[in-house]
């Protein structure tokens, strides 16, 4: 058994996977403390490996490495992005710098979407990358993408950087606010939708009018009816149905959540 772990900036997301067996486990909030990934990993069985994609603070991976290593005596694999592999070419000017959540996004999208497509990463930081493909070898060509702060991040600056803004709990659907955390709260989702939007049009012109959207992330839900983009995939473990293909496992089934038409009024 293998065991696959998404470390973000926040949350922290895992499998096993053996063979074509495939075991999904919960998404942490992980508070960089490896006590809470312990909880959860203490009673499992010994995996033979451990396969960890990052883009926590270097600290906080050294330490659950560390962890895995010390609790199962194992060998622990930090993955970082290519310049080719997996039937994916990553045009990145310094490709090893390019996040493993997105390399890991791009090899698991070339292989579920065998076309060219965006893939949106709703996380704490929100991706938005462009995936060409080449029908007749099967390969994906990633041409580059965007980075934007992510829906709490965005809550978080207006908290921080001004004076009176407290609490930014309101509801997220109230376009007409009259209490400042519905303001925000609204603010802010249909503002990042709205950029999506933007910047899925403008990556289309370069690979396609029609290439779908592949949905990740823990706010991928959250973001996925203010789109207006179609169609488009959620998938929310792509990351770790790429490091699985990485770690030489078969990611099961995709279990995709289609959206024809997403607009919510």
């Amino acid at each position: 058994m293998k065991l696959l772990v998404d470390l973000g900036n926040s949350r922290l997301k895992w499998a096993r996977c053996a063979n074509d067996a495939w075991n999904a486990g919960a998404t942490i909030v992980h508070r960089r403390d490896t006590a809470v990934c312990a909880q959860w990993w203490d009673a499992i069985e010994r995996p033979e490996s451990v396969w960890i994609a990052s883009v926590a603070e270097v600290a906080f991976t050294d330490a659950l490495r560390a962890w895995c290593v010390h609790r199962w005596q194992t060998e622990v694999h930090i993955v970082s992005a290519e310049a080719q592999a997996h039937g994916v070419r990553n045009l990145y000017d310094a490709p090893a710098t390019l996040g493993a959540d997105r390399w890991c996004a791009l090899i698991a999208a070339r292989q579920s979407a065998k076309t060219a497509c965006v893939i949106v990463d709703a996380g704490s930081a929100l991706t938005i990358d462009a995936l060409a493909y080449d029908a007749p070898s099967g390969d994906g060509t990633f041409l580059g993408g965007v980075i934007l702060p992510g829906l709490d991040m965005m809550r978080a600056a207006l908290g921080e950087g001004t004076g009176l803004i407290r609490d930014t709990t309101g509801r997220d659907d109230d376009v007409l606010a009259r209490v400042t955390a519905s303001g925000v709260a609204a603010g802010t989702l249909f503002g990042l939708a709205g950029a999506v939007d933007a910047v899925v049009a403008a990556q289309r012109k370069q690979i396609g009018a029609s290439a779908p959207v592949l949905l990740c992330g823990g706010d991928g839900a959250t973001l996925l009816p203010r789109l207006r983009a179609t169609p488009i995939t959620l998938i929310p473990d792509l990351v770790l149905r790429g490091l699985a293909i990485i770690a030489g496992c078969a990611p099961p089934a995709a279990v995709q959540t289609q959206a024809p038409g997403n607009r919510v009024p």
